[in-house]
């Protein structure tokens, strides 16, 4: 190979590997909350600086980026990836963070909270509440995964029976989405599945005594005139003939 090629292939090379280098990064900041420091404070508990974790109670605050966790008592640790995992209780528990890409959070809000930033898995025990907009579901149990969007809410009876609360039901409302999409949301592309009949598929299947399972992407809710409720598979009534 000539001087001159082996320059032009150098130069090629370089190039490259600098623009790995930048899709590298832009992946890295889709979830940068686990790039920055935990912050906690509570009333008192301990932290172990060997073992990168602690026990906080009262007044709990963590934080880390956009992640936010309050609570009566939190037991947490920082994981090997720098994430946070964290078994928060209180009454209740308030968990809030930004979505990836987007100008808006998701809250959710329960009296106990397991939180795995390792996996990115959001789990809500007993009167639990997921929002994200305007949508939001609940049951005495939610799970919400932060990279995939995906939530299942199965209705199970809670720790402590409440005569008031959701026991084993579950409750949602998707708000009407235009074409145009609501803000943060897209609207539905041309050919695309109409996963809002996917939400509630599945109800009434793997779910301790009866109690309804719905999967789905609240964002993903087909078109309709009227909020959505999901019900126990024992309530839905057959869909309208055409």
């Amino acid at each position: 190979m000539s001087p001159v090629r082996r320059t032009l292939a150098g130069r090629l090379a370089a190039l490259a590997a600098v623009s790995l280098a930048a899709v590298a990064l832009g992946a890295q900041a889709e979830q940068a909350d686990r790039d920055k420091p935990i912050n906690f404070s509570g009333d008192s508990g301990n932290a172990d600086l060997q073992s990168r974790g602690g026990t906080l109670v009262g007044n709990v605050i963590i934080t880390q980026g956009t992640l936010s966790i309050r609570a009566d008592r939190i037991v947490f640790r920082q994981n090997a990836d720098n994430s946070l995992s964290a078994t928060a209780y209180g009454n209740p528990v308030a968990i809030r963070q930004k979505r990836d890409g987007v100008d808006e959070y998701y809250e959710g809000f329960a009296q106990r909270v397991e939180y795995d930033g390792a996996r990115t898995l959001v789990e809500l025990f007993d009167h639990a509440l997921l929002k994200r907009g305007a949508d939001e579901i609940r049951s005495n149990y939610v799970s919400y995964n932060t990279s995939s969007e995906l939530f299942k809410a199965e209705g199970r009876p809670g720790t402590e029976p409440d005569p008031e609360g959701p026991g084993s039901r579950v409750r949602g409302t998707f708000q009407p989405k235009s074409d145009s999409g609501l803000p943060g949301m897209p609207g539905k592309k041309d050919g695309a599945p109409d996963a809002g009949k996917g939400a509630a598929r599945g109800a009434g299947k793997g779910s301790p005594k009866g109690g309804a399972v719905a999967t789905g992407t609240p964002a993903a809710a087909a078109p309709a005139a009227a909020p959505l409720e999901l019900r126990s598979a024992g309530e839905l009534a057959p869909a309208p003939a055409k």
